[in-house]
């Protein structure tokens, strides 16, 4: 007695569809009659949508069920398709890869994020705005310092800070006071107050010698 492993079977180009739907397609490229064969892979598509209903909600559903068509069937289907033909191609190609910044960063707790919008603001032209945006700045590093290092944090520290980030361009006046930051505390759950109260309403509750209902 012989068993039929998957391990054994074609390989899946689409797995999210399923074999079923693979065989399918395969059994579709057998069909001689071009009408016929017509007929059957809209049925198949009907299925394939009915699969992945998520799909619906991209603007190009349609188009993109017949894409996986091809791509399930190798590209060697003869078809005709509403859309234009896919190559091989246009799937094997590689995404493009992200440049990963190599520079290490001078302060862990602030991030990246803030190093880069200080810079950005840095280049900006004197104004009310300008300082308005430094001062959100340096509040939210405020912030920051006391959520990582547990620990209060005077306003110099943050200037200094601000200043190292924005390689001296940005130099606050010492006079500059920042709003008060504490850390903050996980509140508790309330008890609850309704446990026990309708214990007595209740018809069928009974108390055993124990105790316990």
């Amino acid at each position: 007695m012989s068993f039929d492993y998957n391990t054994q079977r074609r390989k899946l180009r689409l797995p999210e569809y399923g074999r079923h739907i693979q065989k399918m397609i395969q059994y579709v490229k057998t069909i001689e009659n071009r009408e016929e064969r017509n007929r059957q892979i809209m049925a198949v598509i009907a299925v394939m949508g009915n699969l992945n209903p998520h799909l619906r909600d991209t603007a190009d559903f349609r188009h993109k069920l017949w894409d996986h068509v091809y791509l399930i069937a190798d590209f060697d289907i003869d078809i005709d398709s509403p859309y234009p033909i896919p190559v091989p191609e246009t799937f094997e190609e590689k995404p493009q890869s992200i440049p990963y910044p190599q520079s290490p960063l001078k302060v862990m707790h602030y991030g990246r994020n803030v190093e880069n919008i200080l810079n950005a603001i840095a280049v900006r032209p004197e104004s009310e705005e300008k300082r308005a945006m430094i001062a959100s700045v340096a509040l939210y590093m405020k912030k920051q310092y006391i959520a990582w290092n547990k620990d209060t944090v005077t306003d110099d520290i943050i200037f200094r800070d601000i200043e190292r980030l924005s390689n001296g361009h940005i130099i606050l006046n010492p006079s500059l006071k920042l709003p008060n930051v504490q850390a903050e505390v996980a509140r508790p759950y309330p008890k609850p107050t309704n446990i026990g109260k309708n214990r007595g309403k209740n018809k069928n509750f009974k108390k055993s010698k124990g105790g316990r209902p």
